[in-house]
């Protein structure tokens, strides 16, 4: 007579087990819930973005990743969210009769999706622009430039990237107040005859965006940032931007413009606001270009 296997006792799970369970039921969840929001992010006709469109354009016609007047580079995934280094490259030159009159800088998914809008002018030589951002989530970076005729193309790139905005500074705030306002301002007087020369522009500033909390004492600073930027040739304008903490912590801008060939130095200026009302300044005299 055959005698029935004996039945084992179910074995109370080890806590080790148990944790394997919870996290895995744990991340079954998670993806549930951030699939949708990520895949409507990932979508370049977002909600957001519809809405922003509205406000900035109205019913204007935006022409979508034109080649001829733009192009837009960014990393697909950024090593850093508080410092996503992006480049805005025109595809021709700036000139009397055609050139870019200004140019939107739109994160659709930041808390301040308008992070910069430059205007700039025949003299800056080519409207290529350079620059660190924040990133606070999974978003669309956008680059809508308007022609001198009042036409609109736009160049748009996904950047995976979070936390950015609300990142920590990366020094202590009160070391970062100490170095405020220094500006240091080159250029890059190796260009050709004739063509635009390169420049940069970095400001001390420790950009508080107000959205770190303070791990001790629970609280938000107060926000303080770079809010405006203009550069001057010679007196006449090259380039504005009205900006917000979208920029990174000690701001800095890559331009161009273009010098003179009449056999003097002229000063180029640039001149920096933030939203305490301070103001900085910097000059640096430009040798003469030589005749085209």
């Amino acid at each position: 007579m055959k005698h029935a296997a004996p039945r084992l006792a179910p074995r109370e799970p080890t806590r080790a087990s148990r944790r394997q369970v919870l996290s895995a039921g744990m991340a079954g969840a998670l993806a549930l819930v951030t699939a949708p929001a990520r895949a409507a992010a990932d979508n370049p006709e977002n909600e957001r973005w519809r809405a922003l469109r509205e406000s900035l354009f109205g019913p204007r016609p935006i022409a979508h990743d034109p080649g001829d007047v733009l192009e837009l580079d960014t990393p697909v995934r950024a090593a850093d969210a508080a410092v996503v280094p992006i480049a805005i490259r025109a595809r021709q030159p700036q000139t009397p009769e055609r050139y870019i009159r200004k140019i939107w800088l739109v994160v659709d998914h930041n808390p301040s999706p308008v992070g910069a809008v430059f205007t700039l002018t025949p003299l800056s030589g080519r409207a290529d622009l350079e620059t660190r951002i924040r990133l606070e989530e999974y978003t669309h970076v956008r680059a809508i430039a308007e022609m001198n005729d009042g036409t609109l193309s736009m160049r748009t790139r996904y950047v995976k990237a979070s936390g950015g905005c609300s990142a920590p500074a990366g020094k202590d705030l009160q070391a970062a107040l100490a170095g405020l306002g220094r500006l240091r301002l080159r250029v890059d007087e190796s260009a050709p005859a004739g063509q635009p020369h390169t420049a940069q522009l970095m400001v001390s500033h420790p950009n508080v965006s107000g959205l770190a909390i303070d791990q001790v004492s629970r609280l938000a600073p107060t926000p303080q940032f770079v809010r405006q930027i203009d550069i001057t040739y010679d007196g006449q304008p090259v380039l504005s931007a009205e900006v917000d903490f979208t920029l990174s912590e000690n701001p800095a801008l890559r331009f161009q413009f273009l010098p003179k060939a009449d056999g003097q130095s002229h000063d180029l200026r640039a001149v920096v606001q933030d939203t305490n009302d301070r103001r900085f300044e910097t000059t640096v005299a430009v040798a003469p270009d030589a005749p085209g």
